[in-house]
């Protein structure tokens, strides 16, 4: 006797709001979305546990085609009961399908693959849609076939679906009854044009560096009645890719920031404060914990973390679902997240005090750091300057640099290039106000903006960029976050940017920062490693001044 799958899926998500099941910010609002929805009486679309089921059934059907539970059938678990239920279970007035899109991000070994193939053999051949395409699009051919082999392997396992007239091909499967075929797709095929798409799975979305797949899949949906766009992912580090950006816009909808009937999905990680050493973290953020997720795989995982700090972002990634700016980057991110303090530069006055400028181009962004070395550590403030053209559509980081700019978080100098006045005008005031002990920049573009601040009185000092001034500072930032010494307002441009640093390592054991990608900015950490390692450096008196600017040497 099968199981009342819609039945699971109201108490999942009846227990997710309940707090008697685990689980982080995202997946309580999907699933209070969900009762809230189901506690409409005038609401425009209905229920259907009959639907919901329904694919249900047809998955607990399909066969494991590897690892310990080969041959035998699938079985759901309340959260893959929830997901699919809500997907497939609730329709509009005219009976189709209210979700045209679904989103989860989950971490790896949480059965996302083998749910792929389950959806497009069920869209190619249970959903009642007459000649329907179903494609599984990856970047490239081999990453496309992978949620396509699993489907051909079950069919290729399990007879009946054979028996309800699947047939399974070398490059495509195929529905001869209903004329359906089901094909893996890559960015690199001939032409991404002409396709008239019932259901596109997209596996590990994140991989996508552009959104080329996506879009094409999107709009060849145009002709169907209930088509469906299959997004699922693990976290990645390309926070200016269609992945991000489509994590992003369900957040808003889940927040209610956005009204989108059509789009569901969730989103299974950490909230902020969550220690991902503990268990209780890996439960939380591994659905499928103890069934395909292995709780020793786990802790070895996260004891190697321990051990190589900078194998922290992939686990931090892979296994638990939180976005890292790369992949192999240096800072703990978890770490800088918990430095965070009700803390403004006005609460430092008197505090001896450091400023770092790095220029790099006049075309993108710079950064001004204000630095404080204070009795437990440090303390840093970023200002960040960028030409109004870098934020015109299509260019790299548009959305971020945008919402930035509007927080006022973001100075835009008027133009194409950066107009060092801006700069050179809030140098001039902070200095007044701080009284910085030096002015620390590279030479890189800073020229005669250094000539003309010395004439003013500003305590200017070049600091070359190499690993002899970089190296030891750069360790000093990455011990004191982990120690809880470095304090920071949550500015988000320096956390992101912080997250994007890499580490060049030579033989000695020096380390340089480096960034993955040319989007990827790294200008505030670079400005803050000039002057922390001249304080590291600096005599042990400290400058002090009072309110009329009179300096106190102590």
């Amino acid at each position: 006797m099968s199981r009342n799958y819609a039945a699971i899926a109201d108490r999942y998500a009846q227990r997710v709001v309940d707090g008697k099941i685990d689980a982080c910010r995202w997946v309580v609002l999907a699933c209070e979305r969900h009762l809230r929805d189901r506690r409409q009486s005038r609401f425009a679309y209905h229920w259907s546990p009959e639907h919901g089921n329904r694919f249900c059934r047809f998955f607990e059907a399909l066969p494991h085609v590897k690892g310990r539970w080969k041959s035998r059938t699938l079985r759901m678990e309340p959260w893959q009961c929830f997901q699919y239920c809500s997907v497939f279970g609730w329709l509009d007035v005219d009976g189709f399908r209210r979700f045209r899109k679904s989103y989860t991000e989950v971490p790896r070994k949480n059965a996302k693959t083998t749910g792929c193939a389950a959806v497009g053999l069920y869209m190619l051949a249970a959903d009642g849609e007459p000649g329907s395409e179903v494609y599984s699009a990856a970047v490239t051919r081999d990453q496309a076939r992978i949620s396509f082999d699993i489907a051909r392997k079950m069919v290729l396992q399990e007879s009946g679906l054979r028996e309800i007239g699947i047939e399974p091909l070398a490059h495509s499967l195929l529905a001869e009854r209903s004329g359906s075929v089901f094909r893996p797709l890559a960015s690199d095929a001939d032409s991404l044009d002409g396709y008239n798409v019932h259901c596109a799975i997209i596996d590990e979305l994140h991989a996508h560096k552009t959104r080329e797949v996506f879009d094409a899949l999107e709009t060849g949906t145009g002709s169907r009645i209930q088509p469906l766009i299959w997004m699922i992912t693990t976290a990645g580090v390309n926070r200016t890719g269609i992945c991000y950006e489509q994590r992003n816009y369900l957040q808003q909808v889940l927040e209610g920031r956005h009204k989108d009937e059509r789009y569901f999905g969730l989103i299974y990680t950490l909230d902020e404060n969550d220690d991902w050493t503990q268990v209780r973290a890996w439960k939380k953020a591994n659905p499928n914990y103890g069934v395909s997720v292995n709780p020793d795989d786990i802790r070895t995982l996260v004891q190697s973390a321990r051990a190589n700090p900078q194998s922290t972002n992939a686990i931090l990634t892979k296994r638990f679902d939180i976005w890292c700016s790369a992949a192999t980057g240096y800072f703990n991110m978890l770490a800088w997240q918990a430095c965070r303090a009700k803390i403004a530069i006005a609460d430092f006055e008197g505090t001896e005090c450091y400023f770092g400028l790095d220029l790099a181009s006049k075309i993108d962004i710079a950064a001004l750091v204000v630095l404080f070395k204070t009795g437990r550590g440090w303390a840093v403030f970023g200002r960040y300057y960028l030409p109004e053209d870098a934020i015109e559509p299509g260019k790299p980081n548009y959305d971020f640099y945008r919402g930035w700019a509007r927080e006022g978080r973001l100075t835009l100098t008027p133009g194409a290039v950066i107009d060092f006045e801006f700069i050179e005008r809030d140098l001039i005031e902070l200095n007044q106000q701080l009284h910085p002990r030096e002015i620390c920049y590279d030479a890189w573009q800073a020229t005669e903006l250094s000539t003309r601040m010395s004439a003013e009185g500003l305590p200017m000092v070049e600091v070359p960029m190499n690993a002899r001034n970089i190296s030891e500072p750069m360790k000093e930032m990455g011990a004191s976050i982990i120690a809880g010494r470095f304090q920071h307002d949550g500015d988000p441009i320096y956390a992101w940017m912080l997250g994007n640093v890499t580490a060049k390592e030579d033989v000695k054991e020096n380390v340089y920062p480096r960034k993955d990608r040319p989007e990827n900015k790294i200008d505030g950490p670079v400005a803050t490693m000039m002057p922390m390692g001249r304080a590291m450096i600096a005599p042990d008196e400290i400058c002090v001044y009072d309110r009329r600017g009179v300096l106190e040497i102590g």
